[in-house]
């Protein structure tokens, strides 16, 4: 194992080093604010697209590459995760209130606590724990009121639970219940199977911490996956069974569950017209096929998925 030798570099110094290995740099101004408040490791990830030879080492670039088309690239990123968090912020709180209200429903404002409901003890007991974790860090209102009012059940009932707990956290006690009726009345109200729910719960709450600290989504290969839904036809007509580590995936399920959740949304076409802007214009390496605009869920709800020019409404919302 070597010891790290690598030197810190002044701003000036890291432009000057893109320019040795081949980028162009038009506005050295521009770009010296550009890494004084980004970061030249920030950018890293995205001007990794445009080497020659990734893994070779050299990390010279393609012919012809800009700071600026980086910049560009970084931006459509960080929009594309803006739109995300809109449209999963939506999902979470559905989920959150979907599980609070069956668990609450059919066993009770505390039956959520019944080691019965789980089958797979340790899994259980790893829930509870991290509960207990999240419960003691946690300053809610209604938290601390009932911490201060009540001392029996130690944790409160599951409509309070369901919403000062991680979205993590949510997926994992979800999947590891062992009453199928439950699993299913819950992921019913997304029109998906439990076990596409459970995987899905899981998958989005990675996507969901992807987002929150501002790493880089556009073209990231998951490693926590979810099941291909073979229902509904539409959905599973969209989706694409070869990129099922490609972002693409991802936003057809969430394209689904937020027409689901809310009809009256304009998510899908300022998704779709954000989409279109894409500076690489490589949407493989984003999982995209080729008649992705042809598919039922975008033909359906986005209408303006051809028409680059739209990409104007969804910065202005964004």
């Amino acid at each position: 194992m070597l010891g790290f030798t690598k030197p810190s570099k002044s701003i000036p110094d890291q432009i000057s080093l893109l320019q040795e290995r081949g980028m162009i740099v038009r506005d050295v101004d521009g770009a010296t604010h550009a890494l004084g408040h980004i970061s030249y490791y920030r950018l890293r990830g995205f001007w990794h697209y445009y080497e020659a030879n990734p893994g070779a080492g050299d990390h010279m670039f393609k012919p012809g590459t800009t700071f600026e088309a980086v910049l560009e690239l970084y931006e459509f990123d960080r929009h594309l995760r803006l739109i995300f968090v809109e449209a999963l912020e939506r999902i979470e709180v559905a989920a959150r209130g979907a599980w609070a209200h069956q668990m609450a429903t059919v066993y009770g404002p505390h039956g959520y606590l019944d080691a019965d409901l789980y089958p797979t003890k340790d899994r259980y007991h790893a829930n509870l724990d991290q509960l207990q974790s999240e419960y003691d860090r946690s300053h809610e209102v209604f938290v601390d009121h009932y911490r201060n009012s009540y001392s029996d059940p130690l944790f409160p009932p599951v409509w309070m639970a369901a919403e000062f707990m991680s979205f993590g956290l949510l997926s994992k006690f979800f999947s590891a219940l062992g009453e199928r009726a439950t699993r299913k009345a819950i992921s019913r109200k997304f029109g998906l199977d439990d076990r596409v729910f459970a995987g899905l719960m899981h998958h989005l709450a990675t996507v969901r911490h992807i987002c929150a600290h501002h790493r880089r989504l556009w073209n990231r290969r998951f490693t926590v996956t979810f099941p291909i839904p073979r229902n509904p036809p539409a959905l599973a007509a969209t989706m694409d069974g070869p990129a099922d580590r490609k972002l693409y995936n991802t936003i057809c399920v969430l394209l689904h569950m937020t027409t689901s959740i809310a009809p009256e949304s304009d998510w899908p076409m300022r998704l779709a017209a954000l989409v279109a802007t894409n500076p690489t214009g490589d949407f493989e390496t984003m999982g995209f096929p080729a008649d992705w605009h042809q598919r039922p869920l975008w033909a359906a709800n986005c209408s303006t998925q051809k028409d680059t020019g739209s990409a104007a409404l969804a910065r202005q919302v964004l």
